[in-house]
C-alpha cells in the first residue's frame, strides 16, 4: 500500500517542508545565459564533469536544435553541432514542445523532440516524436528518426531517458490510433531500445486506461542505476482530473506503477512542463505545477512512499527544474522556475536553496527568460549549481 506520508529517507529530501529562511551553505548558484541566445535548454553533466547542452535556435514554429559541450574545468563551449538533418523540424512554440536530452551507455547523448508541422510527410499522420543520437565518432549526429508508428495526434512535449546498461526509453503521450479522440482516452506511450538507441520496439502504451494525459502539457522521463524508469505527466481523468501524475518502473519499463503525487481540478490545459531528477540516496526529485504553483516531491521508488511540498513565495510560476548536489559535508537541493511566464511571454528565473540536514534555505531572483523558453538546471560535480536559461 502507497503511504500518502513522508517515509524518514522522503522527509530529509523534502526539506523545503522546514520554515527556516536563514542562510545555507557558501555553494554557488551560478546563472548562465544559453549560448548563441539559444532557446529551451536542457543540460546534463556527465561523470567527468563535462557539461552537454542542447537547445533550441530560429523561428518558434520551425527550428532546429543544436548540441555543445563544455569540458572539465574550461569556460567555453564547444562550436555548436546541429542535432536535426531536416532543417526546421523542431518547435519552440508553446515552450513544451522542444528538444530533451539524456546521456546514456559510455556517456552517448541521445536527444528526443517533437517534430513541427513541415516535418509531416504524406506518409505520417500527426507531428513526427524525432529520435536521435551522437555517432560512434562523436562528431555528427545520426539522421533523426520519427519513432511513431500506430499512435496520433501527438500534442504536447515528449521525453528521453537512457541508462547504463545501455537502453534507451522514448516518451509521449497520443491516441491510440482507433480510439475516439477525447482526452480521457489519451495514453502515455513508450518506444524502448535495449541497444543503446540503435533499434526501438514499436511503441506501447504504459498509463493505466482512461486515465487519460493532458494534451498540451509535456512529461519527463527519467532512469535511474537501479533498473527503474519513471514518467512524469498530467492526467485528463472525466474531463477535470489535471493531476501531476508518476509512472514508476522497477523492471527497465517492462511493466509500471501509477501513482497520483499532485492532485488539481480544473477543466482546462495549464500548458505545463514537468521535472523528474535523482535525489539523494534512493530518492527520485519531482517537481510540477499546480494552480500556478511549483509543488516539490520526493519519491522512494522501494516503497513508493512521498511526500510534496511547496517551494515559499506566491508568484505565478511555471516550468520548474529540480537538482541534488554536495559540497562538501553540505548536501542541498536546488528548486528553479520562471515566474509570471506565458504564451507569448518571458519572465524572471527564481530558485531556492534547501539544506538537508537543517532545512535552512536560500532564494534568488535572475535575468528575464526570453519568450518561448524556460530553463535547465545542474548540479555540479565540483559544488554549487549552475541554472542555464
Amino acid at each position: 500500500m502507497i503511504s500518502k506520508h513522508l517515509s524518514r529517507l522522503a522527509a530529509l529530501s523534502l526539506a523545503f517542508l522546514a520554515v527556516s529562511a536563514t542562510a545555507v551553505s557558501p555553494s554557488e548558484v551560478r546563472l548562465l545565459r544559453t549560448p548563441d541566445g539559444g532557446l529551451q535548454p536542457q543540460a546534463v553533466e556527465d561523470a567527468k564533469g563535462a557539461l552537454h547542452l542542447i537547445y533550441l535556435k530560429g523561428e518558434p514554429e520551425a527550428c532546429n536544435v543544436f548540441y555543445v559541450v563544455r569540458a572539465t574545468g574550461q569556460t567555453n563551449f564547444s562550436a555548436p553541432l546541429r542535432v536535426n538533418s531536416r532543417p526546421g523540424s523542431a518547435v519552440a512554440l508553446g515552450t513544451i514542445r522542444g528538444a530533451q536530452l539524456a546521456l546514456g551507455r559510455n556517456g552517448r547523448v541521445h536527444v528526443a523532440w517533437n517534430g513541427a508541422v513541415n516535418a509531416k510527410t504524406e506518409s505520417v499522420r500527426s507531428a513526427p516524436m524525432f529520435y536521435t543520437r551522437l555517432n560512434d565518432a562523436g562528431k555528427a549526429f545520426e539522421p533523426e528518426r520519427n519513432l511513431i508508428t500506430t499512435t496520433v495526434a501527438l500534442d504536447g512535449g515528449g521525453s528521453v531517458a537512457a541508462d547504463e546498461k545501455g537502453n534507451v526509453f522514448v516518451v509521449w503521450h497520443a491516441f491510440p490510433e482507433s480510439a475516439v479522440m477525447e482526452e480521457t482516452n489519451r495514453a502515455v506511450f513508450i518506444a524502448k531500445s535495449s541497444d543503446d538507441g540503435k533499434t526501438f520496439a514499436r511503441e506501447r502504451a504504459v498509463s493505466p486506461k482512461f486515465t487519460g494525459a493532458c494534451g498540451c502539457c509535456g512529461l519527463k522521463a527519467f532512469a535511474d542505476s537501479h533498473g527503474r524508469v519513471g514518467v512524469l505527466y498530467r492526467a485528463a481523468t472525466g474531463g477535470t482530473g489535471r493531476d501531476a501524475t508518476l509512472l514508476m518502473s522497477r523492471d527497465a519499463g517492462n511493466t509500471f506503477t501509477n501513482l497520483v503525487v499532485g492532485p488539481w481540478h480544473l477543466m482546462a490545459c495549464p500548458m505545463s512542463s514537468m521535472a523528474l531528477a535523482q535525489g539523494f540516496g534512493d530518492t527520485w526529485l519531482a517537481a510540477w505545477e499546480t494552480a500556478g504553483q511549483i509543488q516539490v516531491g520526493a519519491v522512494t521508488p522501494l516503497s513508493w512512499s512521498y511526500g510534496v511540498s511547496e517551494p515559499e513565495g506566491k508568484g505565478k510560476r511555471k516550468y520548474p527544474v529540480v537538482a541534488a548536489g554536495s559540497e562538501n559535508h553540505w548536501q542541498q537541493e536546488l528548486i528553479a522556475w520562471v515566474e509570471d511566464a506565458g504564451w507569448g511571454r518571458g519572465g524572471p528565473l527564481v530558485w531556492e536553496l534547501v539544506d538537508i540536514e537543517t532545512g535552512r534555505k536560500s532564494s534568488g531572483r535572475g535575468a528575464v527568460v526570453p519568450v518561448w523558453s524556460l530553463i535547465t538546471v545542474v548540479a555540479n560535480k565540483n559544488g554549487g549549481f549552475t541554472i542555464i536559461y
